[in-house]
């Protein structure tokens, strides 16, 4: 079944246009209904990062939980890890964060963690959705079961203490200079205040917000600001958060970028030589790079791929038994410390590397040579599709060519109305005239 309102991470969408106070409020509504039941007083906690309409959304969110009988606990602006733990931590029956992750402020959305702190199911996403557009007047708690709402003090410092604790306790940063990106969002406060309470020398950038500045020209998806601050300030490690932080990009002391990729190989091969993999493997999703599964090959570790999104490497890690997985794009999930992406506790695995191996960051960080990945993105007419037999057939020679040292990968984007193909092998040219090529005979077959 189509789902209407879901998306892969989510509701998401602009602020009044497709995110509401509304569209919120039933929200609140109908997953108070799904999640309030049982006999025990049901609470919600509620985060957010530092958008502009992080405001509206939030009061719309509480009038729709409070109106079905569900308390609510307010924690402000909080990265969306924190509030996945907190779920948990304070066992509540649910958990939201309202966060449009790496857009543009004038972007929102709403993430919602049931009470084991994890995303929620398909299946209960769709019960969400088919009650959002229901009669939700019936739901309405009688008056003397109405919700409450409070804002809850402290939480700042409840995630700086459990994102210590996932490091050993003789381990700190002493020594190590860091520049941290904060794309002013939800990580502004507590990832500066966690790094030097390990006694890091930080220098904080994007850490400024004003509802409008998230993810502006830094952040893990403009890391350009963060590798000139480095050099800058002859730094030993930048760290570039997203405007959720649940993602991270590091910039080593020479400016270069260290992708997600780079990251979980760093993470593998150091929590192999500790013993702390659960299984010889790692999960990610079917974008990494083909040089990550050549290099644990190398050093006796199996890549499970999924499709891409962080909640498929989560379902994958979990139904596996894996507990390191993640996204080239910097979602970094260790579930044995969270259920979710945590931007700082992977960067704080970097900053535990590298102070173990009393080497540069250029050189702890790069693991392996990347092989060139080439990806374009084929705009799509409304209602036009590609033939699907045609499809199959022009991703077959593309993978005849590419031949048993390269890939490709086809497949409709989940956000816009566009076709995404990539290819990776060791022969650059090769790979881009094979993308080009699978792209026209797609637009072919479209037409």
């Amino acid at each position: 079944m189509a789902r209407k309102y879901f998306g892969t991470d989510g509701i998401r969408g602009r602020a009044n246009g497709v995110i509401t106070p509304d569209l919120a409020l039933r929200v609140g509504m109908a997953a108070g209904v799904v999640f309030n039941r049982g006999d025990h007083r049901h609470r919600v906690v509620i985060g957010k990062d530092t958008r502009l309409s992080g405001y509206m959304i939030e009061t719309a969110l509480v009038s729709g939980f409070t109106s079905v009988g569900m308390d609510v606990l307010q924690l402000g602006p909080m990265p969306t890890p924190a509030v996945a733990m907190l779920t948990r931590s304070m066992r509540a029956d649910l958990g939201v964060m309202i966060s449009a992750s790496h857009n543009p402020y004038d972007d929102n959305g709403i993430k919602l963690f049931g009470p084991d702190g994890y995303k929620l199911s398909d299946e209960v996403e769709l019960e969400i959705e088919n009650l959002i557009d229901s009669d939700l007047s019936k739901k309405l708690a009688k008056s003397p079961d109405l919700g409450r709402a409070k804002r809850i003090d402290g939480v700042h410092d409840r995630y700086i203490e459990f994102a210590k604790r996932t490091l050993s306790r003789n381990l700190d940063f002493e020594g190590l200079r860091v520049v941290i990106d904060c794309a002013n969002g939800a990580a502004y406060r507590v990832a500066p205040a966690a790094l030097w309470e390990l006694g890091a020398d930080v220098i904080a950038i994007g850490d400024q917000p004003d509802g409008f500045n998230i993810n502006k020209d830094g952040g893990s998806t403009a890391p350009h600001a963060l590798a000139t601050k480095v050099k800058e300030m002859r730094a030993d490690i930048g760290i570039a958060l997203d405007g959720d932080a649940d993602r991270v990009i590091i910039v080593d002391e020479k400016g270069h970028v260290v992708d997600g990729d780079q990251l979980m190989a760093v993470i593998a091969q150091s929590w192999k030589e500790e013993g702390r993999l659960s299984k010889p493997g790692i999960v990610a999703t079917v974008m990494s790079n083909l040089g990550l599964e050549r290099f644990l090959k190398d050093i006796g570790l199996d890549l499970v791929r999924t499709p891409v999104g962080d909640r498929y490497v989560s379902e994958a890690m979990r139904e596996q038994g894996y507990n390191l997985g993640g996204e080239q794009s910097g979602h970094i999930i260790m579930s044995d410390h969270t259920t979710t992406g945590d931007g700082l506790l992977a960067a704080f695995q970097m900053l535990a590397f590298l102070k173990k191996l009393g080497r540069p960051a250029s050189e702890a960080c790069h693991r392996f040579e990347p092989l060139p990945q080439i990806l374009k993105n084929m705009r799509m007419r409304p209602g036009s599709t590609p033939d699907k037999a045609q499809m199959t057939k022009i991703v077959a020679d593309a993978e005849k060519r590419l031949g048993a040292g390269g890939r490709i990968l086809v497949r409709p984007s989940g956000t816009e109305p566009v076709i995404r193909v990539m290819a990776e092998g060791d022969d650059r040219a090769l790979v881009e005239t094979v993308v080009d090529d699978v792209i026209g005979a797609l637009s072919a077959s479209a037409a």
